[in-house]
């Protein structure tokens, strides 16, 4: 759908400020999102956009709304990944399961193939599966050597369920493997593996903090506060020299 120019680039700025903003500062890309929406709700791009700022802040049942429309819209079933994670998100990973085995994963890409992967594995712990969430994650692209951009967060999620599952052993081996994958630092792999190793973080200051020794603070009070009143006494004297003016000055 075509728009007047200054409409349509009313609608581009607003659309540029929520992929701006989408990742720091979600609440903000969803409000300009929704002017994007007031300006130009038949546009497929406004209603995906829409959509994953809606995602972005948690808005499950809206954020499915938008990519719904989306769908309608464009008759792709690139967004099917994200439309069953909010299934997941609203309390249904039953119905997330289903579109799993739905034939429209067939024709998703191979990045969509594996976002969805991870979106059942998802919803298998949801429901307390957690052997198969790890049987779902086993696919030849997590036994893959080429590293791809969906590479470090399918080694995770399988470090993670084989955690849960007990299988610490198998867990630290797969995080170090995500590690070595995560060039962007998309995952907190490093911290965990660290976790596991019983590598723990202290803040620096607050480890200056706890180092002083309290009862040195205290003397050191101690003795500020005796000379403070020996001088104070020191100018009392001074004053009664020079005629005993007591004015309240020692306050």
């Amino acid at each position: 759908m075509s728009l007047p120019k200054t409409l349509a680039e009313d609608v581009a700025r607003n659309l540029v400020m929520v992929a701006r903003l989408i990742d720091e500062d979600p609440e903000k890309a969803y409000s300009y999102s929704r002017v994007a929406l007031r300006l130009a709700s038949r546009v497929a791009a406004v209603r995906e956009a829409a959509g994953f700022a809606a995602y972005a802040t948690q808005k499950y049942a809206e954020a499915l709304a938008e990519f719904r429309a989306a769908r309608r819209m464009t008759g792709s079933v690139e967004l099917w990944p994200v439309m069953a994670d909010c299934e997941r998100g609203l309390g249904r990973p039953e119905r997330a399961l289903a579109m799993a085995g739905e034939p429209e994963v067939q024709k998703l890409d191979k990045a969509g193939q594996v976002e969805m992967r991870l979106v059942a594995a998802g919803a298998r712990r949801d429901l307390g599966q957690v052997d198969a969430a790890i049987v779902t994650l086993q696919s030849p692209e997590l036994a893959a050597n080429a590293v791809q951009p969906w590479t470090a967060r399918l080694r995770y999620a399988y470090a993670d369920a084989l955690l849960a599952a007990g299988r610490e052993g198998e867990a630290r081996e797969w995080f170090a493997k995500a590690i070595e994958s995560d060039k962007d630092g998309t995952t907190d792999a490093s911290d965990r593996l660290a976790e596991l190793d019983g590598v723990e973080f202290v803040d620096a200051f607050e480890e200056i903090e706890d180092t002083e020794d309290p009862e040195e603070s205290e003397e050191s009070d101690e003795s500020l506060g005796s000379e403070e009143i020996r001088g104070t006494e020191a100018a009392g004297d001074g004053g009664e020299e020079q005629g005993g003016d007591d004015s309240g000055s020692r306050h």
